[in-house]
């Protein structure tokens, strides 16, 4: 059973402490498909998913991560990495420097959503060295990384409520 996702949109937060219980790879490989539904420029997708699972790789990426320990700690870190030259074949310099970020930013926000359905807290970073990062998964030149999600069970005690902002505050509606 799946949570609807209006509810996960507003419930889904940022989780830094993980219970150390495995995600069974069913569950995982359904939270990557999701990320490979996201739209993309032209179709592109792309994007790739670098699953981590091994603790010294994580300590690695959690090195240049600027102290963020959650890394650490989640039994699975994903680290997604877009190919701007993809976009570029097709969309030049605009592909490669923002169609890409956005497509791959797009894919970040369906696994989210998709984990939070299944039940799997998860924690956005985008703080990092990406060149370190991309050493630390061994991930070839041309990839840029670009998030890094960590995923797991949440073992937070307690949990704040999202403060956002209402849609008129945000939103101008042109007739």
């Amino acid at each position: 059973m799946t949570k609807d996702i209006f509810d996960c949109m507003r419930e889904s937060h940022s989780v830094r402490i993980f219970k150390q219980e495995e995600i069974p790879d069913a569950t995982l490989t359904r939270i990557l498909e999701a990320g490979c539904w996201a739209p993309s420029a032209g179709n592109l997708q792309p994007w790739y998913f670098y699953v981590v699972k091994n603790q010294q790789v994580k300590d690695k990426i959690a090195d240049v991560c600027y102290d963020q320990k959650q890394i650490q700690e989640a039994p699975v870190c994903l680290v997604i990495m877009a190919d701007p030259s993809r976009s570029n074949e097709q969309y030049g310099e605009r592909g490669a420097q923002l169609y890409c970020l956005q497509d791959t930013a797009a894919a970040a926000e369906n696994i989210i959503l998709a984990a939070d359905a299944l039940g799997i807290s998860s924690c956005w970073v985008g703080a990092f060295d990406e060149r370190k990062v991309q050493q630390a998964v061994e991930a070839p030149p041309r990839l840029r990384a670009v998030a890094i999600i960590c995923l797991g069970y949440s073992n937070e005690q307690t949990v704040k409520p999202k403060e956002r902002y209402r849609v008129a505050e945000v939103t101008k509606i042109i007739h």
